[in-house]
């Protein structure tokens, strides 16, 4: 162990008050290679002594929930009380029938043996630190569960698995700990017998969420309670959304020389189109290039102006069963209502695995498909004119966990950009196998106190490893443009703060962007240099 970094030493440390659990020195991380491998450039921005002291901070060196600390014992006892009762309700079927098979055998079936650790990006990148181990906090949560849900005759176990005492300091780091985790289940694939450690994690943040008003503000009240009573995450209200669109429309036309009109409210369409209304204020070329797409290829299409019917985003996903469930009845409702053949999914990972399989626990009636399957579907149908030459600089493909890893969809994008793209590279190991963005869970719109610098520097270091060697025969010292493509507004917002963070454009010519972006410009009738390096 290197004399800077600091780590528990066994899982009872996480019961023990201290002032900090762990820490991670900037020469711990994994090296990145020329001309980013400055360990100390840029600089991790320290806590304050008044946030810690304001705030349960004592886990590592940052802060996402930022939880205030309890001003008595009482209190504290209090949340003690609400998180057993939460846990014993996790393990209940009318209190979690969705997944409690696999979170039963997750608990107990685990065979320690390690195979998954090595999965983890975090654990890897920050320099194999044992509080980041995938089986840290998983370890943790089945002494719990054989300790107050399921101990076994006389406590027999509990004896067995090991035990642990439970206090404010363990829930108030194990709070903390589960945002330490991108819930990308890498870890899951390389277990032999299955027990799902991202699994874990999300039912830690439902009991917190679920049974103690515990989350992070960004996913919650930003999230899903402005996404329901707004309209959208974004806070964009249904007025402000049209004219958003208005603008892209008119943009899109003059830039490709084809009219684009985007079509509201239209009831009996082929597809009812859900973006991540994020895309309409960050990359308003994505839901641009969607429409222009479509009217190409003859489809019949709309989007909805009701609340909630032109965002995706459903933050449930990674926090609350319960919200998720209120969004995705909303999105549910709404393509009933305006009677489409199947809701389609943009470019989000998150919206593809939350109405595309979860939501299939909860309603059913309306065919749902991804977006990379309907553009692979009309690229080779023939109806539109490409000249992949066009398209004639390097590109790379990310595979956002949700739509690759959860939904297996690996193929129809490769089949685009191998039509489409003719320097295109993939990234090793792609596929199932690829890293997560390190923005994954919802982490990607979580920036409060430090956490951005943790968030990038550890969370997303082995995904911008992974973009430089994809890139490595390129001269990464050029700004010559290289291209990224990330179908997913999650990914795509996290590797916007990447880039910027490390100066990733100015110094190697990164740029990233969605797959239709590249369709449209390959497109014969479209304006040559639809895609504006300058503009990205």
């Amino acid at each position: 162990m290197s004399s800077h970094r600091k780590q528990p030493k066994s899982l009872k440390d996480i019961s023990r008050p201290s002032e900090q659990l762990a820490h991670v020195d900037s020469l711990d991380l994994f090296p990145l290679p020329p001309p980013y491998d400055n360990p100390n450039d840029p600089p991790f921005k320290q806590l304050p002594q008044k946030t810690r002291d304001a705030f349960e901070a004592s886990l590592d060196d940052t802060l996402v929930v930022g939880l205030p600390k309890p001003k008595t014992k009482e209190e504290e006892e209090r949340l003690v009380q609400a998180f057993i009762s939460g846990l014993r309700k996790l393990f209940t079927s009318e209190n979690n029938w969705t997944f409690l098979q696999p979170l039963t055998l997750s608990m107990e079936h685990c065979a320690r043996c390690q195979s998954c650790i090595d999965d983890c990006p975090y654990y890897e990148m920050s320099g194999h630190n044992e509080l980041y181990r995938p089986t840290y906090r998983s370890e943790i949560f089945r002494r719990l569960y054989f300790k107050y849900v399921n101990p076994g005759v006389a406590g027999f176990n509990r004896m067995q698995n090991g035990d642990i005492e439970l206090n404010w300091t363990l829930i108030a780091r194990l709070l903390e700990l589960a945002y330490r985790c991108t819930l990308c289940r890498r870890c899951a694939q390389s277990c032999p017998i299955g027990v799902d450690n991202g699994l874990i994690t999300h039912e830690l943040r439902k009991l917190f969420s679920s049974e103690m008003g515990i989350t992070v503000k960004d996913l919650h009240e930003k999230g899903t309670v402005q996404q329901l009573k707004v309209g959208s995450s974004t806070g964009m209200s249904p007025i402000v959304v049209k004219d958003n669109i208005e603008f892209v429309d008119e943009d899109m036309t003059e830039r490709t020389g084809i009219k684009v009109q985007t079509r509201w409210d239209v009831e009996g369409a082929e597809v009812l189109l859900l973006h991540n209304a994020g895309e309409i204020l960050a990359w308003p070329d994505n839901p641009g290039c969607f429409a222009l797409i479509l009217d190409a290829a003859g489809i019949s299409w709309t989007m909805s102006s009701d609340l909630v019917g032109y965002d995706g985003v459903n933050y449930g996903l990674f926090y609350d069963d319960v919200q998720l469930a209120r969004i995705a009845y909303r999105h549910m409702e709404i393509a009933k209502k305006l009677k489409v053949k199947k809701i389609v999914m943009g470019e989000c990972g998150h919206e593809s695995k939350a109405l595309g399989v979860i939501a299939d626990r909860v309603f059913q009636g309306i065919p749902r498909e991804t977006a990379m399957t309907l553009m692979a579907d009309i690229v080779f149908s023939g109806k539109i004119k490409f000249d992949p030459s066009r398209n004639d600089f390097p590109v790379t493909l990310h595979d956002p966990c949700n739509l690759v890893r959860a939904m297996g969809v690996v193929e129809p994008q490769r089949k685009v950009l191998r039509y489409l793209a003719p320097r295109f590279r993939e990234m090793t190991p792609h596929g199932v196998r690829n890293y997560c963005c390190g923005g994954g869970s919802g982490m990607a719109i979580m920036s409060q106190h430090n956490f951005m610098d943790w968030r990038l520097q550890v969370g997303g270091r082995k995904k911008f490893k992974q973009i430089l060697d994809a890139f490595a025969d390129e001269d990464l010292n050029s700004n010559s443009p290289k291209y990224l493509c990330a179908p997913c507004s999650n990914c795509k917002g996290q590797i916007r703060d990447l880039f910027d963070y490390y100066g990733a454009k100015a110094k190697s010519g990164l740029h990233y962007g969605g797959l239709v972006e590249l369709i449209v410009n390959a497109m014969v009738d479209v304006k040559e240099g639809f895609i504006n390096w300058d503009l990205m």
